[in-house]
């Protein structure tokens, strides 16, 4: 007879198509422990059926409009901070996408984000990215500065898409017809893929402003306004990196900084 030890290590080595025959083969075994192994697995494998089953419903849109060709899910990092660019992100992915925990990456932690960022980077048609800078969000606003960000996005694609899906809005100037998704990053996978790669990317980024300009505490709160971030920039001033136009509401911020 198999020690329990052995039955866990047969179970982690099988492949999921081969769990069936390794249940029948221990479901008479009475031990606790080989009946916590066979739970285990179960519970492992319902969990990730009903994960197929939400992935396949966030595929609804790409499914409504494949006879169009190559769909581009496209999605902003960064529109709230009061210091850092506007980060978007557009990517296509293959239509037969298997990529799983897709959804919208506020909904997503850090290590979960940065898990799926190389997996989509690798199973992408195409991925592209679009920055707008504070000082370019200072000159022309937020809004604006995204639909830019959004442009420079798509433009960055290797391929050209014949569809766009954006998380709520149409972006202006464009040839590419658009659909607009109000909560679209939680209910297309592909704007979701495009959500998860401008928020890894933007706070990245973030992490490096932060070496540059460690007295702000970039790392932690990627330049949004926490009342750490707050009290830094009264004790210290804007960066080269605050939006200007953000922190005019707020008071006892100097108006020089730290260069």
């Amino acid at each position: 007879m198999k020690t329990i030890r052995e039955i866990q290590e047969e179970f982690a080595r099988a492949s999921e198509d081969g769990y069936d025959a390794l249940y029948e083969k221990y479901q008479d075994d009475g031990r606790k422990g080989v009946a916590a192994i066979l739970k285990k697995y179960r519970k492992d494998q319902e969990r990730l059926k009903r994960e197929r089953e939400r992935i396949f419903q966030m595929q609804g849109f790409e499914r409504k409009y494949a006879h169009v060709g190559l769909i581009c899910g496209v999605d902003e990092a960064g529109r709230g901070p009061l210091a850092g660019p506007v980060v978007a992100g557009a990517v296509i992915l293959p239509a037969d996408c298997q990529i799983l925990y897709l959804d919208d990456s506020k909904r997503l932690s850090a290590k979960k984000r940065e898990g799926l960022y190389p997996v989509i980077l690798e199973q992408a048609v195409a991925v592209g990215v679009g920055y707008a800078s504070p000082a370019r969000i200072d000159e022309i606003n937020i809004l604006q500065a995204t639909y830019e960000a959004m442009r420079e996005a798509v433009g960055r694609l290797d391929v050209e898409p014949q569809l766009l899906l954006n998380d709520a809005v149409t972006i202006p100037d464009m040839t590419i017809p658009q659909v607009p998704l109000i909560h679209g990053d939680a209910r297309s996978v592909s704007i979701a893929a495009a959500s998860i790669v401008a928020k890894v990317t933007r706070d990245r980024l973030m992490v490096r402003y932060d070496s540059e300009m460690p007295q702000y505490g970039f790392a932690a709160h990627k330049g949004y306004g926490s009342a750490a971030h707050l009290e830094a920039l009264q004790k210290y001033g804007p960066s080269p990196i605050h939006r200007r136009s953000f922190l005019k509401n707020f008071k006892n911020i100097p108006k020089g900084g730290a260069g």
